[in-house]
């Protein structure tokens, strides 16, 4: 099935049942104007939505119930049924069943996502330990999307209006994160990184930051090892085709408020990057995974247990991920149509050139 060309299909996950994801959809669509940017389609049941639903008083979410792509209604909410069952929801509580319907509504909107009946997806969020299981064998998101769609390798990036950080190294233990960075992975990752940028940000000419690994990023060998035998040899290999420089320390780079020198930070592993990242991104980071043939963002927190079912969840983050998910959809639309037609963007750019010149001329 391929879908029409119409305001974008986005999957929507409610993650764990017994976290605030449901919470965040209602508040989010119960502002009507998102739906004049897009068609969500949430995968849940009836039951779960319309719990979350009462709790929620002040809200003016409106739904269509559907078990198939061919009665989408793109005046309001599509809930796709992929679970009938009754399911014990106990908001704030970490429970075997939180998990398992996480892991429903994630792999059926990831079904829904690889067979192109979407444009994109939000996942909202689960928790990595109730999800575990011998059909489920993943630490979260990026993992389990770069094995649905087969992708030699994909990056964790995360996004916010006035930076975007990646992470050569995900959800590992700090005791085993130096044997992962490698000036292969380095290298994987800048190239996806580079890459994204360009084709999902319409950046043409990215320029990169990366940090070291060690404090003072080794002092030139001093503190480790990593800087001078991987990371630098990767940095300097990577310069054959792209902007990239580094590897700058850590500490200093975000005090002295670097990264607004560059369009991406490449991070070496999770807290190094997201703890600058969700300390200036004010609650409207986006996570994306970077690399997959299909669109996916996520809100940058996780599922809340402390106030779940309360009423208190903040839709920012979430309604950003929603944005982010649509702007990068269309600017992939249009990388691939100034591909098909190279002078629908050099036309603007001679133009440009041609009155630039002729101001000089007339001024001169």
């Amino acid at each position: 099935m391929s879908i029409p060309q119409q305001r974008p299909l986005i999957g929507i996950t409610t993650g764990d049942v017994n976290g605030i994801g449901i919470e965040l959809i209602i508040k989010t669509f119960s502002d009507h104007r998102v739906l004049e940017l897009c068609t969500p389609i949430v995968f849940a049941s009836n039951k779960v939505i319309n719990f979350y639903r009462k709790a929620i008083t002040d809200s003016n979410f409106n739904y269509q119930s559907i078990k198939d792509f061919s009665r989408i209604s793109h005046k309001q909410v599509n809930i796709f049924n992929c679970y009938e069952e009754e399911v014990a929801i106990t908001p704030g509580q970490l429970t075997e069943i939180g998990g398992q319907y996480a892991v429903k509504s994630l792999i059926a909107a990831t079904e829904a996502l690889r067979d192109k009946k979407l444009h994109g997806l939000v996942t909202a969020p689960i928790h990595k330990k109730n999800t575990q299981s011998k059909d489920f064998d993943f630490t979260g998101h990026t993992p389990f999307l770069k094995y649905s769609f087969k992708a030699n390798d994909v990056l964790m990036l995360m996004t916010a209006e006035n930076f975007k950080v990646g992470l050569v190294t995900e959800h590992v233990p700090i005791s085993e994160v130096a044997k992962y960075i490698t000036r292969e992975a380095i290298i994987s990752k800048l190239n996806i990184l580079k890459d994204s940028l360009i084709k999902d940000f319409g950046i043409d000419k990215p320029k990169i930051a990366v940090l070291g690994l060690n404090p003072h990023a080794g002092d030139e060998g001093l503190i480790g090892k990593e800087e001078e035998e991987i990371i630098k040899p990767a940095i300097k290999d990577a310069k054959h085709n792209m902007m990239v420089f580094g590897p700058y320390s850590a500490d200093a780079f975000f005090a002295r408020n670097q990264q607004q020198k560059f369009d991406a930070v490449l991070a070496m592993y999770h807290d190094q990057g997201l703890i600058p990242f969700k300390s200036l991104a004010i609650g409207e980071g986006v996570n994306y995974t970077a690399g997959l043939p299909a669109v996916r963002t996520s809100p940058d927190h996780g599922t809340a247990f402390d106030i779940a079912g309360k009423n208190k969840a903040d839709a920012s983050s979430f309604l950003a991920a929603i944005y982010s998910c649509i702007d990068i959809i269309n600017n992939r639309q249009e990388y691939e149509e100034n591909r098909k037609n190279p002078m629908k963007k050099v036309a603007p750019a001679i133009l440009a050139n041609a009155v630039d010149e002729k101001i000089e001329e007339n001024e001169g």
